[in-house]
């Protein structure tokens, strides 16, 4: 009996994937649950375990293929006889050509938005090289597909001006060609730059800066660091007092923790705190639920937990999506100072920076203490300077004297 592979649910608002890459060979034994192959969204990168165990028969979409959700990946047969019993299953080296296409075919989504048909390989790579928009071109094969002619003749009747969608040409020869690589960027980098573009062109964003004195806080953390891990099992570490202190914060100046919704301001009274995270494929921001409800031991352990799962590619989707305000810490790579993107469709994004020993006047002396610049990013559609100003504030009074976290002053 064989099982097919197929593509899972990729979550709310994702309809395609890249298979990312195979995790086994044709021949390869395969477990319950163990995993097959690698698939990338726009948001993350999961993988698919199989739902038998035996032999993997078939590959039938590749490496870098767009596969659509219920689309067959592969083929699972019954049994564990190894890699000599799948060869005698596989398709020989002269029938993989004629087959692979076809699966490709099947699993891939066209190009289009506007087509639902299937485009052939010939097609495709038309498209694909020509960068052409198949919206408003009458198929004339089999079932209204595409085919070559009808592409080809496209082309021949389009304008001669550029399409809109095509690369920018170079500025002159690339004198260095054989000296660079040029790799198609990952769906979770396009959906990153789409997404900070938005931000850019959409909010009216701008950014405050103050300063923080970590004196009392690392004092603090260096007082009570052993008996924090003894007794829960975790670090402590500087960014749960920082999602304690935005939290007072946001519930003082609510529309840091609101946005636009059309032409209405959505106040939201709850605290999903988004930490960014870096990973070898990306920025991504998983987040801590009703971080107000949780102790700084609980935050601790689901940031960890959070940005684990995130570097090994095992996050979820469940745990990117609905955070009300954003915190990324520039510092952990050396940054003094920058100004981080809004977060769509979120309203600010507080950036942590490294902390450096700087002099400082205090009581009208000059001393030495470990500062930290902070920066807020914020749309100005929804909040005001003073606002942001005060928020930043709010948020360096907390951490300069964190028995106000404790109290709630």
């Amino acid at each position: 009996m064989a099982t097919d592979i197929v593509v899972p649910a990729l979550g709310e608002s994702v309809q395609e994937a890249t298979v990312a890459k195979w995790l086994k060979k044709i021949g390869d034994s395969i477990a319950v649950d163990e995993p097959l192959v690698e698939l990338e969204t726009d948001k993350v990168t999961l993988e698919v375990n199989a739902k038998s165990a035996g032999v993997l028969k078939e590959i039938k979409v590749q490496t870098g293929s767009n596969v659509a959700v219920g689309a067959v990946l592969g083929v699972i047969t019954e049994g564990a006889a190894g890699a000599k019993a799948a060869k005698a299953e596989a398709p020989s080296k002269t029938e993989a050509p004629k087959e692979a296409p076809k699966a490709a075919q099947v699993a891939a989504k066209p190009t289009s938005n506007s087509n639902d048909t299937f485009l052939s390989p010939a097609v495709r790579k038309i498209v694909d090289d020509k960068n052409v928009d198949t919206a408003g071109i009458a198929g004339t094969g089999k079932d209204g597909r595409l085919t070559k002619g009808d592409v080809l003749d496209a082309l021949n009747k389009a304008p001669a001006a550029p399409a809109a969608k095509a690369p920018a040409a170079p500025s002159g020869p690339r004198n260095n060609a054989d000296r660079e690589e040029r790799v198609r960027m990952t769906r979770l980098r396009q959906r990153i730059a789409e997404r900070l573009k938005e931000a850019q062109n959409t909010a009216a964003m701008l950014t405050t800066f103050n300063e923080v004195d970590m004196s009392h806080v690392m004092a603090l953390r260096n007082q009570y660091k052993d008996s924090f891990e003894k007794k829960h099992g975790v670090k402590l570490g500087f960014m749960s007092f920082f999602v304690k202190a935005a939290i007072q914060a946001l519930k003082d100046f609510p529309a840091v923790n609101a946005e636009i919704d059309g032409q209405d301001i959505v106040y939201k009274n709850y605290y999903d705190i988004g930490v960014a995270v870096s990973t070898p494929t990306g920025l991504i921001v998983p987040v801590v639920r009703d971080a107000d409800q949780k102790g700084f031991a609980k935050i601790e352990k689901e940031i960890g937990d959070l940005g684990l799962r995130a570097r090994d590619g095992k996050i979820g989707l469940e745990d990117l999506s609905g955070g009300t305000f954003t915190i990324t810490n520039g510092g952990v790579f050396g940054s003094m100072m920058s100004t981080p993107i809004i977060n769509p469709p979120q309203s600010a994004i507080l950036g942590m920076h490294a902390t450096k020993e700087r002099p400082v006047v205090v009581n009208g002396q000059i001393v030495i203490r470990p500062m930290m610049y902070l920066a807020l990013s914020y749309d100005h559609r929804v909040i005001d300077g003073k606002e942001a100003v005060s928020f930043l504030v709010r948020v360096k009074d907390a951490i300069e004297d964190p028995q106000r976290l404790l109290l709630d002053v």
